[in-house]
Formats: C-alpha cells, sequence, structure tokens
C-alpha cells in the first residue's frame, strides 16, 4: 500500500492530489508526499487544469462529474478532492498502479 492519505466517509473519499499542469498528456505518476501526483493536459489558466482534473477523475472512476469536487486548492498545485461513490481501495489501487474500481 502506498504513503497516499484518503480518508472514507459516508459513501465518499477525500484525498490530495499534487497537480504539474501543461504535461502531454493527463496521466497519473505516482505519489508525491502523501498525496497523489497528477500530469494535467492543460494549462493552469482560468480553471482549465481544474476542468481536466475532475473531467480525468469521472472517466477514471466511471461517475458523474458532479461527484467529483475540488474542495481546496483551487489556485494551487496541491488540492483536495472529493469524490462520491468511490471506494478508498480503489484509490490506492490507482496509486500503487493498478486499475480505478468501486
Amino acid at each position: 500500500m502506498s504513503a497516499l492519505a484518503v480518508n472514507e466517509r459516508d459513501g465518499r473519499v477525500r484525498f490530495s492530489v499534487h497537480v504539474q499542469p501543461r504535461a502531454t498528456r493527463t496521466e497519473i505518476v505516482g505519489v508525491h508526499g502523501s498525496a497523489l501526483k497528477i500530469r494535467v493536459a492543460a494549462p493552469p489558466v482560468d480553471g482549465a487544469a481544474n476542468d481536466e482534473l475532475v473531467r480525468f477523475f469521472s472517466k477514471l472512476f466511471a461517475v458523474s462529474r458532479r461527484d467529483v469536487r475540488i474542495l481546496a486548492g483551487d489556485t494551487s498545485r496541491l488540492k483536495v478532492v472529493e469524490i462520491i461513490g468511490v471506494t478508498e481501495g480503489a484509490v490506492h489501487d490507482l496509486a500503487d498502479g493498478g486499475e480505478a474500481g468501486h
């Protein structure tokens, strides 16, 4: 299991994400401290990187975009993300290089 800190409560998970904007493609690259490190293929301009992050998690976990929220760090590389309908184990599987699941 990775060093990623994930909190699961009431059918939702919360975890930190370290974002690297302006990447060639959007992808998970591992764990940075206790945060999931993600390269995002969007610039940090006008919320584009945040929108891409929400889109990426929505597709990855097969949940609606409205089920993915950025709770903190709108203008920072370090963000706190909340996703409804996903388990702690599914997030850890991603951090460990596995597939997403509920």
